[in-house]
């Protein structure tokens, strides 16, 4: 009988896991998890913290989800190596696992700098994994001061997360703006601006030089005085399986439409994967969790035999602070329209008659149908866009074409 192997247990392995027995009910799945918990919503950590929910509110799927689907979950075993002429996968306790086919779903790490004097402090914490996040909150009280290094989505939303369980929150980052990476500095301003109405302090455009015990000496010559420190400075995507058996790798795991890498029989999907951005036209590491999903089901399916391709792969972000939420879909390369007032704001970014991206601020209803128009690479002339440039509604879409893509009578 096949066995298949997924290494990693988020989301791309749950959706590898589906895509599986959409084809294949009987052969036996093994999913190599390091975490020790069942498959759980990343997202959902700061929330954790906020006592807004609890790990079990917190599952992706239901408690008898591997079983339903007939997995054998091996918890806090790592995958050590791939052996592509034996088919096997070695663990850390030194198990062969034999393989027909295998998905490797490991994710990213976090990034860590060669800070000096790093060694020295002694809370300090990542805030990626629910573990992390365990760890975090018994370090903090009501009177800990919180240094943390990255202002971007992680570092921001444990920021939101700490905020009236601590004393002082400070949030350092290289860059000059909050969420540098997909927002720009007029956007970036409004955001920082809400959270900064929360107490979140901000040292933008400086960064750690040193640490001296509990001071961090910054590269303007300021220190900080801390208690907890969180570090959010990036991540990297764990390649190190393909990359050590000769795969195609760059910044993450090189796969095609089918999530196949350049070795037989192994594919490769979520957060560890680069695959094809269509809104950009090239190769990237789209570490989001609705890509994520679909890529495994994908790479599940053709795993058992079947033909499928996901070639629909953009870039997307929906984020919120304390109530302020912000969605961004695709590139920001084009001819600009723009809406805005005080608290919101609206852009939308098109080129060669086609939708290429977006950023949306305090407004996002339907901003779903604005990310359908860039997946599917719709033909702006097609629809109504002068409507569906002040609001995103089925109704700029033709009759012939609401029933296509909506269903039902219209």
């Amino acid at each position: 009988m096949k066995q298949y192997v997924i290494i990693g247990n988020g989301v791309a392995a749950v959706g590898c896991i589906e895509g599986i027995r959409c084809l294949d009910k009987k052969s036996k799945i093994m999913v190599i998890s390091e975490e020790n918990h069942p498959v759980y919503c990343r997202p959902l950590i700061s929330y954790y913290l906020e006592n807004k929910t609890d790990p079990e509110r917190m599952n992706y799927r239901s408690s008898d989800f591997y079983e339903e689907m007939g997995c054998e979950v091996l918890y806090g075993k790592k995958a050590l190596s791939i052996n592509t002429d034996a088919h096997k996968v070695k663990l850390c306790d030194g198990t062969d696992l034999l393989y027909k086919s295998v998905c490797v779903a490991t994710g990213s790490s976090p990034f860590v700098p060669p800070f000096p004097g790093l060694e020295m402090v002694k809370y300090k914490y990542n805030f990626m994994t629910l573990d992390d996040t365990f760890a975090l909150e018994k370090a903090i009280n009501k009177d800990s001061k919180v240094l943390i290094i990255g202002a971007g989505l992680i570092g921001l939303k444990c920021a939101e997360g700490l905020h009236g369980r601590v004393a002082n929150i400070i949030v350092c980052d290289l860059a000059d703006r909050v969420l540098s990476s997909i927002l720009d500095t007029e956007c970036a301003a409004m955001m920082q601006k809400h959270l900064e109405a929360y107490d979140i302090h901000f040292m933008l455009g400086d960064s750690v030089s040193h640490f001296e015990n509990n001071t961090a000496i910054m590269k303007s010559g300021k220190t900080v005085d801390f208690d907890v420190l969180v570090l959010a400075v990036g991540v990297r995507a764990n390649t190190t399986l393909i990359k050590d058996i000769g795969g195609d790798v760059n910044r993450g795991i090189i796969v095609n439409e089918r999530m196949e890498t350049s070795l037989k029989d192994i594919y490769a999907v979520g957060d560890c994967a680069e695959g094809d951005d269509i809104s950009l036209g090239q190769k990237r590491v789209l570490a989001l969790l609705p890509n994520a999903y679909m890529q495994g089901h994908t790479a599940g399916v053709n795993m058992a035999g079947g033909d499928e391709i996901f070639d629909k792969a953009i870039p997307m972000n929906s984020i919120g602070f304390f109530g302020l939420h912000a969605m961004t879909a695709g590139t920001y390369d084009g001819e600009l329209y723009e809406e805005k007032t005080e608290n919101t704001l609206k852009r939308l970014f098109t080129k060669n008659g086609k939708l290429k991206g977006f950023i949306l601020i305090g407004e996002n209803e339907r901003a779903g149908i604005y990310t359908s128009l860039i997946r599917e690479q719709t033909p702006l002339d097609t629809i109504d866009f002068e409507l569906m440039k002040k609001v995103a509604t089925s109704v700029a879409f033709s009759p012939e074409n609401r029933r296509k893509k909506f269903g039902g009578v219209v």
